[in-house]
């Protein structure tokens, strides 16, 4: 938090703590038996607006307005964030100047770290995270060029850097989509489902525009419509927005299969043309809630999945992130072991 906060930041000493940490996820998740492991995001203070250390443009602290679900729920807000320790203590900062990428230390750091934690660990394949053009548009709004599609272009054109560099260095992206659903009723809330989906199809259009030097199977696209324990009963619906997202390049695409909004959506993927170059990872571990997801349920969540498309297609994954925002975590790290250890256990018994 010193370096969000603007207090002492010694650069080499973050980079050792973050490196320690990052070989120790690795391990854990090796151990745990995760074939395909993740660096944790370690470096960054949450999924989406670490973006303001690695690109220029970018100042202030934006309020934000509620989530459509959460706004008649003054109380269950406040319980929400003392549960979280007090709220989401990072600065949502608006697009005031000029994007350009300027964090090449960071990303060259976080691909050391991760380089020689799997190299440490003996694993062989592995993911880094980087926010989707479209998401950096969602948390941190424009006030400096003249049209929303400027905007997100500009982004995109910027953090092209950070894609490709993962990709080259031998690690898969992953590209955080939740624009193309949470924002719905979230950051683009004032727009009407025209418009949104207008905005969905444009920030498709730019992810592909942006990553089309890079190989689709080396791709992951996350859609999600928010990581925490709400209503969610202005979520908008798969089947709206689910032709984009067969559009979008990425081969992998992950989504929430599991919690009780979004599990049902099985259907729509039964009644859409698949195309077989795609490979889905649906969530099958519910990523708000201290439950430990039995093996069996995992494997009952999958079994469709792998009826649609084949188990060569099919990776078993979590509805999304344990602790998307640094210092922020609903479920037990202990909890989460088990959680995993069942999400391995349920993928052989679904392979079986």
């Amino acid at each position: 938090m010193d370096r969000e906060t603007g207090s002492r930041f010694d650069r080499a000493e973050f980079d050792a703590v973050m490196a320690a940490a990052v070989a120790d996820l690795v391990r854990w998740q090796r151990d745990l038996g995760i074939d395909i492991v993740s660096d944790g995001e370690m470096s960054k203070i949450t999924y989406s607006t670490y973006v303001k250390d690695r690109m220029t443009g970018f100042a202030g602290d934006t309020p934000r307005q509620p989530a459509l679900d959460l706004a008649p729920y003054p109380e269950l807000r406040q319980r929400m964030a003392a549960a979280s320790g007090g709220g989401q203590a990072f600065a949502r900062q608006s697009c005031v100047g000029p994007v350009a990428y300027a964090g090449h230390d960071d990303l060259k750091a976080d691909l050391t770290a991760m380089r020689t934690a799997m190299d440490a660990a003996g694993v062989e394949r592995g993911f880094l995270n980087a926010a989707s053009p479209g998401l950096v548009t969602a948390f941190q709004p424009n006030e400096h060029y003249a049209t929303h599609d400027d905007y997100v272009a500009a982004v995109g054109a910027a953090m092209r850097t950070e894609y490709e560099a993962i990709v080259d260095a031998g690690f898969d992206v992953q590209l955080d989509c939740p624009d193309l659903a949470m924002a719905r009723h979230t950051g683009f809330q004032t727009l009407t489902d025209a418009e949104f989906l207008a905005r969905v199809a444009l920030h498709v259009d730019v992810l592909n525009d942006v990553t089309r030097g890079i190989d689709p199977d080396r791709m992951r696209m996350h859609v999600c419509w928010g990581n925490y324990e709400g209503p969610h009963d202005h979520d908008i619906a798969l089947e709206r927005i689910i032709d984009a997202v067969l559009r979008a390049r990425p081969a992998t695409v992950l989504f929430e299969a599991a919690n009780p909004r979004h599990a049902h959506e099985i259907e729509v993927w039964r009644q859409v043309d698949i195309p077989d170059d795609k490979v889905l990872a649906p969530g099958v571990i519910v990523s708000t809630s201290n439950y430990v997801d039995h093996p069996r349920h995992v494997a009952q969540l999958l079994a469709p999945f792998v009826e649609l498309v084949g188990d060569d297609r099919v990776i078993a994954s979590t509805d999304c992130g344990f602790g998307t925002f640094a210092g922020i975590g609903r479920v037990d790290p202990d909890v989460v072991g088990k959680k995993l250890r069942s999400l391995v256990e349920g993928a052989d018994l679904a392979s079986r």
